[in-house]
């Protein structure tokens, strides 16, 4: 979907561009991910394990910008990326269809400045406005910080997946999901 640009303060007094993401914006997302995956213990994948191509990405944007339900909101400062917030479909069935996926990082540096909080506000209104009622995602329960925001923004924990991230020296991670209705 596309997404009008807006702009917003930090805590800091920074402005900051909030829009969808484009696909002239594949090579800064990639570098994203694997900057993001070695910042945290809390994402999905080691940086090692981010191999997708810049035309991939693109693809993956334009998909993006295509789908009527689905958003990347990206945030910029000073035309930097600092983070991305995505809205995605659970999955494409009618009984599934008021179910919708969240998902937020940030540069660490950018971390604690009310921008995550303004990004996952602005998504949650946009999958209200599209039809969505019930938002969900998924946080590592050792993520307090993340979980306060989530927390103070409405999302309720609904449960534990025990051990669900393994990492390289054996030790293990549990996730709490999270859902909150719109």
């Amino acid at each position: 979907m596309v997404f009008g640009e807006i702009s917003i303060k930090d805590k800091l007094g920074r402005t900051i561009i909030l829009r969808n993401a484009r696909p002239e914006d594949a090579d800064d997302l990639v570098k994203y991910l694997k900057v993001t995956s070695a910042e945290t213990p809390y994402l999905i994948r080691e940086p090692e394990e981010i191999t997708i191509t810049k035309e991939n990405e693109e693809k993956f944007l334009q998909a993006k910008i295509d789908a009527e339900r689905e958003l990347m909101l990206i945030a910029l400062i000073d035309g930097r990326h600092i983070g991305n917030c995505s809205l995605m479909s659970i999955a494409p069935y009618k009984r599934y269809r008021h179910r919708c996926d969240v998902a937020i990082a940030l540069y660490k540096e950018y971390c604690g400045c009310g921008i995550g909080t303004a990004m996952l506000q602005t998504v949650l209104n946009v999958a209200k406005e599209v039809g969505y009622e019930q938002a969900e995602l998924e946080v590592m329960v050792e993520n307090k910080n993340a979980i306060a925001v989530y927390e103070k923004m409405g999302f309720e924990k609904y449960g534990i997946f025990p051990d669900n991230m393994k990492y390289a020296d054996g030790s293990y991670m549990d996730a709490c999901w999270m859902m909150k209705k719109l």
